[in-house]
C-alpha cells in the first residue's frame, strides 16, 4: 500500500524530476502489484486526455514505487535489486492514426508571395513543408513559388488536382488580410468539397500559441480526389499547422478512394 501511494504521488510530480518532461493533467493513475518467482511486479497504468503521452509518468510511477518498496525490504536482504522497468503499451497516441498506402502519395507545394516570386526574398514556409512531409508517406513531387495573383493560383491548383501523380495540394501564404492576400478567394470557388474542420483545427491550434491565428483565413478541401490546403505564409505559422494536422489528415484519403488503401486508377 505504501508503494502504490508513492507511485501514484509520483506520477503526479513526474515533471518535477525528469527534467524536459511537460507538466499535464493526469486524469487516472493507479499500480498492481505481482508476487511472482523473481521478486515484485509492479504494473502502472496512467491516462491524459492532452497533447502528448503519459509513458513517461507511468514508468516514473513503477520506478517510485520500486524504490520505496527496496527501502521497506533492504533490511530483509541485501542483494535486492531493480530492473526491466519498460513500457508494455501505449494507446490513443499519434502512432495510433499513421497510414499506410500501397504508394506514398504525392504532393504540389506552391509557395505564394510577390516578393519571393521576384526574388526579394527567400523561402522559408515552403521548404518547412518539404522538410515535414519527409517524416511521412508524402513525396513533394512540384514546389513552384507563384506571385499574389489569383487567376495563376487557381490554375496552379487546378491543373495539379487533375494531375493523377498529385494527390495532396499545400500552399504557404496570401491567407492573411493583406491588400495581396487573396489565396482563400482564389482556391474557395473551386472546391468541389468544403473541409471546414479542417481549417478550423490549424486555426485552434495556433491560436493555442499565438493571438494572431484568429486573422488566418485558410480553406481546405477537395477537388477530385486531391486534397486543397492553405496554409499561413510565415514558417512557423506553416509548420504549426501541418502538427495540427498530421498525421489524422491522411486518412482522407482511404475515405476518398473508398475505403482502399490503394490508389485507383486515373479516370480523368
Amino acid at each position: 500500500a505504501t508503494a502504490r501511494a508513492a507511485g501514484i504521488d509520483a506520477a503526479k510530480r513526474t515533471s518535477e524530476w525528469v527534467t524536459f518532461c511537460q507538466t499535464l493533467p493526469l486524469d487516472w493513475v493507479d499500480l498492481s502489484f505481482e508476487v511472482v518467482d523473481e521478486g515484485l511486479k509492479v504494473t502502472a497504468e496512467a491516462q491524459t486526455v492532452w497533447k502528448t503521452g503519459v509513458e513517461i509518468e507511468a514508468i516514473t510511477a513503477v520506478s517510485a514505487a520500486l524504490l520505496n518498496a527496496y527501502d521497506m525490504c533492504k533490511p530483509l536482504a541485501d542483494d535486492l535489486e531493480m530492473s526491466e522497468v519498460k513500457v508494455v503499451e501505449k494507446r490513443g497516441g499519434s502512432s495510433d492514426y499513421q497510414q499506410e498506402f500501397e504508394e506514398n502519395l504525392g504532393a504540389a507545394v506552391l509557395v505564394v508571395s510577390d516578393s519571393t516570386y521576384a526574388g526579394d526574398r527567400e523561402d522559408r514556409s515552403g521548404k518547412v513543408i518539404q522538410s515535414f512531409l519527409e517524416e511521412y508517406p508524402v513525396d513533394v513531387e512540384t514546389y513552384d513559388i507563384l506571385p499574389d495573383e489569383p487567376d495563376r493560383i487557381r490554375d496552379y491548383v487546378e491543373e495539379k488536382a487533375d494531375e493523377h501523380a498529385i494527390d495532396l495540394v499545400f500552399t504557404t501564404g496570401g491567407t492573411g488580410f493583406g491588400p495581396r492576400d487573396e489565396t482563400p478567394e482564389a482556391i474557395a470557388p473551386i472546391l468541389e468539397r468544403e473541409a471546414p474542420g479542417i481549417a478550423e483545427q490549424m486555426r485552434s491550434y495556433g491560436l493555442e500559441r499565438t493571438p494572431y491565428a484568429l486573422l488566418s483565413r485558410q480553406v481546405a478541401g477537395t477537388i477530385g480526389q486531391t486534397l486543397v490546403c492553405t496554409l499561413p505564409g510565415s514558417s512557423s505559422g506553416a509548420e504549426e499547422s501541418l502538427h495540427a494536422l498530421f498525421p489524422g489528415l491522411l486518412h482522407i484519403f482511404p475515405m476518398l478512394w473508398g475505403g482502399s488503401h490503394e490508389k485507383p486508377e486515373h479516370s480523368g
